[in-house]
C-alpha cells in the first residue's frame, strides 16, 4: 500500500484488558510493521541545524484507540471484508514467544481462530478507518 495523508488514515486499537507494558509493546510492534508494510508512511530523516540527526517520523497523525477483546475480533473479520484496508494484527501469541523462531514455528501450528488478538493496526482510507474505529476511546 503507498499512504497518501490526504486520503488514508492509520490507527492502531489496543484491548483495554492488556497492562501498561503489553499494550505499548504491541504498539511498538504494529508500529515496526507498519513502517515496514506502508509505502510513504514515514518521512525522511532530518537534521537539526548542528547537523544531529533525526529519524524520520510517520506523516500523519497515529492514533492509539481502546476497545474490548470481542470488539478488537469484530474489527479485524470486518477490516479483512472491507478488502482496501491494511490489517496488522498482533496477538497474545506473539508476547509470549521468547525468539522469532519460537513465534513462527508455534503460528505455524496454531488456528487463527484460537489466537487472541491483543491489538491490530489498520492503514485505509479515511471514511473505511473512521467508520470501524470512530467511536473508540484515546488511549490515556
Amino acid at each position: 500500500m503507498e499512504f497518501d495523508t490526504n486520503i488514508h488514515k492509520c490507527v492502531i486499537v489496543v484491548d483495554k484488558e492488556l497492562s501498561l507494558g503489553h499494550a505499548v509493546n504491541a504498539v511498538s510492534v504494529i508500529g515496526v510493521s507498519m513502517g515496514k508494510s506502508v509505502t510513504h508512511i514515514v518521512g525522511p530523516d532530518l537534521r537539526s541545524q548542528n547537523d544531529i540527526h533525526y529519524p524520520g517520523v510517520i506523516y500523519s497523525p497515529l492514533p492509539i484507540l481502546l476497545a474490548d477483546n470481542q470488539y478488537l475480533h469484530n474489527l479485524h473479520d470486518k477490516a479483512l471484508a472491507d478488502g482496501e484496508i491494511l490489517t496488522l494484527p498482533f496477538s497474545d501469541l506473539a508476547q509470549s514467544c521468547k525468539t522469532y523462531q519460537e513465534y513462527e514455528l508455534r503460528m505455524s501450528e496454531a488456528d487463527s481462530s484460537d489466537i487472541k488478538l491483543v491489538a491490530i493496526g489498520l492503514v485505509g482510507l479515511k471514511k473505511s478507518v473512521t467508520k470501524l474505529t470512530g467511536n473508540l476511546p484515546l488511549f490515556r
